[in-house]
């Protein structure tokens, strides 16, 4: 892959490396490129530092913005070919870059950040000092900021690995030099790790290869462009879960060992703020609507899919009203259980149809996470969560039995 680099002051070697993928984000990068400059100089003002834009050849000028944005600390911009798209594909690029510059510590912010702070720099970087090699971030969000994770990605890879890493698609990272040569030499590539699903590619190859992962208080909540469950993009789940589910596949013989999660270390003191986090609604309504069109379009599919069992369970939802709806999570994991063995069973090209048809009962358990939470305190909410994830955990042994050798 041909990538065009922009490097005004001709940077040659780097201590720290902050990377900030981007498509499109004219009017929002100027703000994360100004706080990770003043991270860089007052955690890290003795170490040799750049900040790498990562772009996929916007056509809303976000790397002359990016260019343009007056720092202390040089900037890189690294872009992708024409049409080539994806956040996987820009941080590839960055991979390969902090190797060249030698880099010990490379830190990923989201270019439409809003609530980034300097602080942010230091708990994403400060960590790969202290002998860890993978950072995920620790920040309050609302309830109903991030079902995918919620639902999918933190109680799945917590079962299948054994290791409790609350925000495996968090979006801001920390990584090692070491690490970047993990993922720079990693044979498994894909469609779906080059666009959304890179983040659980990235937190799943830190927990197979043994890495010291810790996570980092944040000191205040996320603050993006949230979007509400019931927009949930169909590229967004399809990537994000192919990830999940290709990435079972190799890593199978070491997952099928596993029998428990443990903690993961936490790095910091603590929030150090009351704030909270934006409020996100949800339209009940909507999301009881997509579920609904799945009985319309996955039937078929659906009895292919799911054992009698399962199928009979997702068969009496129909039948629920929006007022009485309910998705028992046990229904809920068994449905990711077996979508996931048909996943390995199926040829690369039928695996879309797959995804596409978990997509309306992954509305249903949503909207019934949203009934049985909206009473519920951010607190009490992730309490739940966690009472979930012990659902996962004790059904396991339900899915070793079912994948295929």
């Amino acid at each position: 892959m041909q990538v065009r680099e922009i490097n005004p002051e001709g940077v040659t070697e780097a201590d720290v490396v902050i990377g900030i993928p981007s498509y499109n984000e004219a009017a929002n990068i100027a703000f994360p490129t100004l706080k990770a400059n003043e991270g860089l100089i007052r955690y890290f003002g003795k170490r040799r530092s750049v900040i790498i834009n990562c772009d996929n050849n916007s056509d809303d000028d976000t790397p002359n913005v990016f260019l343009a944005t007056a720092t202390d600390v040089p900037k890189i911009c690294l872009l992708t070919e024409p049409g080539v798209r994806g956040k996987g594909n820009n941080l590839r690029n960055l991979f390969r870059k902090a190797l060249e510059l030698g880099a010990r510590s490379v830190a990923v912010v989201d270019a439409d950040l809003k609530s980034i702070t300097p602080q942010w720099i230091k708990h994403l970087a400060e960590p790969l000092d202290n002998d860890f090699g993978f950072v995920t971030p620790l920040y309050v969000r609302h309830k109903y900021d991030g079902t995918i994770t919620n639902s999918i990605a933190y109680p799945l890879t917590r079962c299948l690995y054994g290791r409790r890493v609350r925000q495996p698609i968090g979006g801001d990272f920390g990584f090692s030099g070491n690490m970047a040569e993990i993922f720079n030499l990693a044979n498994h590539w894909s469609p779906y790790v080059g666009n959304f699903g890179i983040d659980i590619w990235m937190t799943t190859l830190a927990m197979n290869h043994s890495i010291p992962i810790c996570q980092s208080f944040m000191g205040r909540p996320r603050i993006h462009k949230p979007k509400a469950a019931e927009h949930t993009s169909g590229a967004l789940f399809r990537e994000v879960v192919g990830a999940v589910f290709e990435m079972m596949i190799p890593y199978a013989p070491f997952w099928k060992r596993i029998r428990h999660s443990r903690p993961t270390s936490i790095y910091g003191f603590g929030l150090g703020e009351s704030e909270m986090p934006p409020p996100v609604n949800v339209n009940q309504a909507a999301l009881y609507d997509r579920m609904a069109e799945g009985f319309k379009t996955c039937l078929d599919l659906w009895r292919e899919i799911f054992s009698d069992d399962v199928y009979g369970q997702i068969l009496d939802a129909r039948s629920a009203s929006l007022d009485r709806f309910d998705f028992p999570i046990r229904t809920w994991v068994r449905v990711l259980f077996e979508t996931a063995v048909a996943f390995k069973k199926s040829p690369a090209q039928d695996r879309d149809r797959l995804l596409e048809a978990l997509a309306p009962l992954y509305y249903g358990k949503t909207l019934s996470f949203v009934r049985k939470t909206e009473r519920m305190t951010i607190q009490q909410t992730e309490e739940f969560i966690e009472n979930e994830c012990v659902v996962f955990e004790e059904n396991k042994p339900y899915l070793v039995e079912r994948w295929p050798l």
